[in-house]
C-alpha cells in the first residue's frame, strides 16, 4: 500500500481545471524519464538539469516581472492567490530573505498516482521537478530546503527558500 497521502479538499472547478492542467504536465515528465529509461539513460542524469534549466528561465522571467531579487517579490510573482488554491498552500513566513511554505496539495503527485507509479517512482519524479523550484531559487540568491514533500509520504510538502550569504 502506498504511503503517499494526496487528497485535496479544494474542489472549484476553475481550481479542478488548473490542477489537471499541471497533471498533463507531470505526465509528460514520467513518459520523458520513462522513455529515457527504455534506452538506458538515468531520469536523474537529464531529467534534473534539464528541469533546473527551465527553473533558472522561469526564474529570471520572474525576477524581472517583479524588479527586484527579494523574496517578498518571488511569494507576490509565482505564489499568488490562485496558485496558493491550486496548492492548497499556506505562508508561514515571507521577508525579503525567507520564504517558506507549506503546501497542503499536489497535482504532480496526483499525476503520477493516477499513472501507477510506485512510491519510488514518485518520490524520484518529484526530487526531478523539484530542480525547477531550485532553480528559480537561485535566480533569487537563495537556496531551496525541502524537510518534507508529500512525495515522501509526508502530510504536506514543506518549502523554505532563504538567501545564501
Amino acid at each position: 500500500m502506498s504511503k503517499v497521502k494526496n487528497e485535496a479538499k479544494i474542489k472549484n472547478p476553475l481550481i479542478v481545471a488548473v490542477r489537471e492542467q499541471l497533471e498533463h504536465r507531470a505526465t509528460w515528465l514520467y513518459l520523458l524519464c520513462d522513455e529515457g529509461r527504455k534506452r538506458g539513460l538515468d531520469p536523474k542524469d537529464f531529467g534534473s538539469a534539464a528541469v533546473k534549466r527551465c527553473g533558472l528561465y522561469q526564474g529570471e522571467g520572474l525576477v524581472k516581472k517583479g524588479g527586484t531579487d527579494s523574496l517578498k517579490g518571488l511569494r507576490k510573482t509565482l505564489f499568488t492567490k490562485p496558485a496558493q488554491w491550486v496548492f492548497e498552500m499556506d505562508i508561514v513566513n515571507s521577508t525579503d530573505d525567507e520564504l517558506e511554505i507549506k503546501f497542503h496539495y499536489c497535482p504532480l503527485v496526483k499525476a503520477w498516482q493516477k499513472l501507477g507509479c510506485s512510491d519510488e517512482e514518485i518520490a524520484m519524479l518529484c526530487d526531478i521537478a523539484m530542480c525547477g523550484d531550485r532553480g528559480i531559487g537561485e535566480m533569487y540568491g537563495s537556496a531551496l530546503d525541502l524537510p518534507k514533500t508529500i512525495a515522501n509520504g509526508d502530510d504536506i510538502c514543506h518549502l523554505r527558500y532563504h538567501k545564501v550569504k
